[in-house]
């Protein structure tokens, strides 16, 4: 038992009038089992939440059988220091819909041989450095315009990626996207969706083509986390005044450490680890973790 408040609040797919009646409905039941006030609305027919005064084991059990089967997202959120004044995000497969590394092998006609070391590494099977050279070495020779074609014909951001990063900005959050990836893709995302800086490995390269090596040092796990500690220290806070949200292992450490972890449509090891996921919804979800509604979105 904490006696510290918390909100439960859920999310459903926008829209979906019947599933978010059918969360209402069951995630009421057990709020008037405690005897609380109805629910604050923070989008009609999309988002709403309970403030428990205090919480048990018990709750978090009910709470997740009641939508159990449901496509909603939901989750338990200290009302303390709830909005978060730092974002630290991943970028593949999270702020983006690709892994741009897989995507470039494409090009080099080795996207299968390279995804299959990707996943074991997002899956914590693998240490990511290691693997990281490894991915790199097979592309020597991958002419750098692969480059820009893997941007233009393959990068997207994802369902509510741009509306999460310009609406915790727009109300004081500093906003850093921090990836195992590489500064051509993050420098040209964080600008698309609006972070207000990246951090990525550097691919180099003999002017014309990829050499086969990223340069040192490697930006992994160890380096995701001391980046949002650093982050945190620059803007006069702890961790705990942060965001971070990823899929993979490598954001492990950096979700783990943050007041507020998300795990988006995250891998087993890291949706185990999380505070919160995101598993049927858009990242525009983040938001309504933090409290807020939608009419405060950018």
């Amino acid at each position: 038992m904490t006696s510290e408040s918390h909100a439960l609040v859920f999310i459903a797919p926008p829209d979906d009038k019947p599933v978010y009646r059918e969360a209402l409905l069951m995630l009421g039941r057990v709020a008037l089992s405690r005897k609380l006030p109805p629910p604050n609305v923070l989008s009609g027919w999309e988002s709403a939440e309970w403030i428990y005064p205090a919480i048990d084991d018990e709750l978090t059990e009910e709470a997740a059988h009641a939508v159990r089967g449901l496509p909603v997202d939901w989750a338990l959120v200290p009302m303390a220091g709830r909005r978060k004044r730092l974002l630290v995000a991943d970028m593949d497969s999270t702020i983006i819909n690709v892994e741009c590394l897989d995507e470039l092998a494409d090009y080099a006609g080795l996207k299968a041989e390279i995804a299959a070391i990707t996943e074991r590494a997002m899956r914590g099977e693998l240490q990511f450095e290691p693997a990281l050279r490894e991915r790199v070495g097979k592309l020597k020779g991958l002419a750098l315009d692969a480059l820009q074609r893997t941007y233009d014909e393959r990068v997207r951001l994802n369902p509510g990626a741009e509306t999460m990063v310009r609406t915790m900005a727009k109300h004081g959050a500093r906003c850093v996207l921090v990836s195992g990836g590489f500064t051509f893709f993050t420098s040209r995302v964080a600008e698309l969706a609006g972070f207000h800086g990246d951090y990525a490995n550097l691919l180099d390269d003999d002017g014309e083509a990829l050499t086969g090596a990223v340069k040192e040092p490697i930006l992994g796990r160890a380096a995701k986390l001391e980046r949002l500690v650093q982050e945190a220290k620059q803007k006069g806070a702890t961790p705990a005044a942060a965001l971070a949200i990823g899929d993979g292992a490598n954001d492990l450490d950096m979700i783990k450490a943050a007041g507020l972890g998300v795990a988006y449509r995250a891998k087993p090891v890291v949706a185990a680890e999380a505070d919160a996921k995101i598993d049927h919804t858009s990242l525009a979800t983040a938001l309504f973790y933090q409290g807020y509604r939608r009419e405060e979105f950018a």
